[in-house]
Order: C-alpha cells, then structure tokens, then sequence
C-alpha cells in the first residue's frame, strides 16, 4: 500500500474528472457550428489533455512512493490561452446572436459548470493539503479558473441577449 494513498485517491478523482471535461468537450465540438467557438473548444481540449498528463506524472510519482516534483510537472504545464482577443470575442459573440445558435448557451453552461466545478475542488483540496501537493492543486485551480471564467463570460453575455431578443408575437 503506497504511502500516499488518500493523496492517490483524490488525485485519481481529478483525474476522472478531468477526462469527463475532456470529453464533454469533444462531444460538443460535433454541436459547434461556428468556427470560432470550434476553435475554442479544440484549445481547450489541449490543454484539459495538459492537465490530464499534469495530474498523471503526479500519480505516477505519488505511486512510486515519491513525493511530487515539481521539476517534472513543470514538463506538461500548457500556459492557459486567451482564446480569443477582444475584437475576436465581439465578433464571436455577434456570429452567435447571428445565427441564433441557442443550443450554443446550453454548452456554454455545462461546460462553465464544469469548469466551476473543477477550480472550487481543486481550491479545497489546496486548503486541505500542504507542500507540494498544495502547490499543484493551487496551479489546477487557478487553470479551471481561467476556463470558468472564459465560459461565464460567454454563457452570461450570449444569455442576456436572448432574453433581450423579440422572438415574435
């Protein structure tokens, strides 16, 4: 029995849960219409892949009875894209009004609930650890923070202006 065996546990958690993100989001890219939106979604795929390589040396090292390294971590960190600029994003955003693409706001939502869910998980667990297993839940969460908010911003903005629209009458 490894030494760090409810280290393990958890680890193993995330990483379950980062792979149901992943493929979430490879499911949605088949409901994507856009090219925008398929684009965002295919970077963030690369990098839930990242955190899933990330979360995996960390098992491997923690079940080998090592402590994590953060030298070997560092390896697979993907810096978190701006995954669009600011005219990129107007533009994205009025394609989406444009085409009426309601099932849109539908993924936006899962998936910032998703992401939510992960940045609050891995927030905890850096509270309840120490060293160097604090530190990588501390990195992991701010990574899901910059998808959660990428996908509130979205699902807010595409929300608000179908609430808006005059669907007929």
């Amino acid at each position: 029995m490894p030494k760090n065996e409810n280290l393990i546990k958890i680890f193993e958690y995330a990483l379950n849960q980062e792979e149901t993100g992943k493929a979430f989001f490879e499911h949605s890219l088949q409901r994507m219409g856009m090219g925008a939106a398929m684009s965002a979604f295919k970077r963030l795929i690369e990098e839930e892949q990242r955190h899933i390589e990330f979360i995996n040396q960390i098992l491997k090292d923690l079940k080998e009875g090592e402590e994590i390294n953060p030298s070997k971590i560092k390896e697979v960190v993907l810096e978190p894209t701006n995954y669009f600029d600011a005219r990129a994003k107007s533009e994205f955003l009025q394609q989406c009004i444009e085409g009426s693409m309601v099932p849109d706001v539908t993924v936006f939502n899962t998936a910032w609930l998703i992401e939510r869910d992960l940045s609050e998980f891995y927030a905890n667990m850096a509270k309840n650890t120490e060293g160097k297993a604090k530190e990588a839940f501390t990195m992991l969460s701010e990574w899901e923070k910059v998808h959660e908010e990428f996908f509130r911003e979205y699902r807010d903005k595409l929300s608000e202006t179908y609430a808006k629209m005059p669907w007929g009458g």
